[in-house]
């Protein structure tokens, strides 16, 4: 590396915001699948405390060595509804416990895998563990959760979907002392990822290997700084220039990823690129789309925007690396984004606009509070229409609302650290009720069949 790209390095983390946002270690839990309850967790403690032990030591000593702030650590398991069903319980909150309790004594800041798939289909244990969220959440300080209930393969789930309509609403209930922060914690896919790094939704997919380092990194900032300096050119100058600062940022990432990975002697698994903001200043996906021309997030032409943002990453990513994974592109969370926050607070950014947005971003309806009377079918609505969006589209798209409890739309509500702040945006006051009575499937789309 020559003098100037290490002092670009220099600049990008010093001054632009660039950071490793993740290291996550997947551990599969299917070796520890009892009839009994109590020694399955049992199991399951030992199995996560002896290979991640070391996690959050190896990932500082490396971070140190390379000068990359590395922000956290976090474990992902194999979807819990998959090991707790044979014990045969009713509930698996004590499940969520076991998870909780490895997270703090191992010090990292989440565990993901509280979670189910039930795209095509509910089995007994998916609906216990969906039942036990609410609960899970409230009485839990690292526990993440996510339920996949739809996939361009299967269609949509809307008996899950209606379900997971009635799980938000009690999660927020179940935690409306603190402004109903489960839901911050729960995210509802269509196509979830079996290698995603980021939470709420991270849980260790069953085809993967045993135990693997996957690693996020984040640096909107970066990319901002990037495209202005080239005020006014064209289009395909903007794409070019976010293509190859992805490249930048993806190859430091799986430099640092990799070195972590060879430390624990364990498997590399993937590196996702995502543009996932934070309330600082200076850390927006929002104003990388305002610094593209636009006046404001959400006008005419942010879509348009977000899409060419959202390839010229992923393009970028795979240019650099093989092992390209996650979901890799630009996140549009609202709590998380101070633009967002601010293009919301002006009118300017609704939550219709930021359904559209989702069809080309790289997840979906990301942390956006809304009134605490919202109903359950009306949540359920909003999954609905996101896992559409998804399953059409072949692409992964998610829902991480937050009714909380007691607030209405225009008041504002403080989660606090990265979950960051947001005001409470709107919903559609008319009924989806008569909409999930019918039950059943949605059909998989006459696109998903490719054998």
């Amino acid at each position: 590396m020559d003098r100037s790209n290490i002092l670009e390095t220099i600049r990008m983390l010093d001054e632009e915001k660039l950071d490793i946002r993740t290291i996550t270690m997947g551990i599969s839990l299917l070796d520890c699948i009892s009839s009994n309850g109590k020694e399955a967790r049992t199991r399951i403690y030992d199995k996560m405390m002896r290979v991640s032990q070391n996690l959050v030591e190896t990932s500082d000593h490396i971070g140190k060595k390379y000068g990359i702030p590395i922000i956290n650590k976090r474990l992902s398991v194999t979807p819990i509804s998959l090991i707790a069903q044979s014990t045969g319980e009713s509930d698996y909150v004590a499940f969520a416990h076991t998870l909780d309790q490895v997270a703090k004594e191992v010090g990292v800041n989440f565990v993901g895998g509280f979670s189910a798939l039930v795209q095509k289909g509910t089995m007994a244990g998916d609906s216990i563990l969906m039942e036990s969220i609410p609960h899970a959440l409230a009485e839990t300080d690292f526990v993440c959760s996510s339920v996949n209930v739809a996939s361009t393969k299967t269609g949509i789930n809307m008996d899950a979907v209606s379900q997971m309509g009635e799980v938000i609403k009690k999660t927020a209930e179940a935690t409306k002392d603190r402004d109903s922060i489960g839901c911050a914690k729960l995210v509802v896919f269509a196509n979830g990822v079996d290698d995603n790094p980021f939470m709420a939704g991270a849980y260790h997919g069953v085809g993967e290997e045993d135990t693997v380092i996957n690693v996020g990194v984040s640096g909107p900032g970066v990319v901002k700084a990037a495209l202005e300096k080239v005020k006014g050119a064209p289009f395909d100058i903007v794409s070019e220039t976010v293509k190859k600062t992805a490249f930048k940022i993806t190859r430091m990432g799986e430099l640092v990823g990799r070195e972590v990975a060879e430390s624990l002697d364990l498997p590399f698994g993937i590196i996702d690129l995502s543009l996932a903001p934070t309330p600082a200043v200076g850390d927006s996906v929002a104003r990388i789309l305002e610094e593209i021309g636009l006046e404001t997030v959400g006008t005419h032409g942010t879509t348009a925007a977000l899409a060419m943002l959202n390839d010229g990453v992923k393009k970028g990513g795979i240019m650099a690396s093989g092992r390209v994974g996650g979901l890799s592109g630009a996140f549009i969370p609202v709590s998380e984004d101070e633009g967002m926050i601010h293009a919301v607070e002006s009118g300017r950014l609704t939550f219709d606009k930021l359904e559209a947005m989702t069809s080309v971003c790289s997840v979906g309806l990301d942390m956006i509070a809304i009134p605490g009377n919202t109903s359950p079918a009306t949540i359920a609505g909003i999954i609905a229409d996101e896992a559409a969006i998804g399953v059409i589209n072949h692409k992964t798209t998610a829902v991480r609302v937050i009714p909380v409890i007691g607030k209405k739309e225009g008041e504002m509500v403080e989660f606090g650290g990265l979950l960051g702040y947001a005001p409470i945006m709107g919903v559609n006051p008319g009924s989806s009720q008569r909409f999930f009575e019918r039950g059943g499937r949605i059909p998989a789309p006459v696109t998903s069949f490719k054998n």
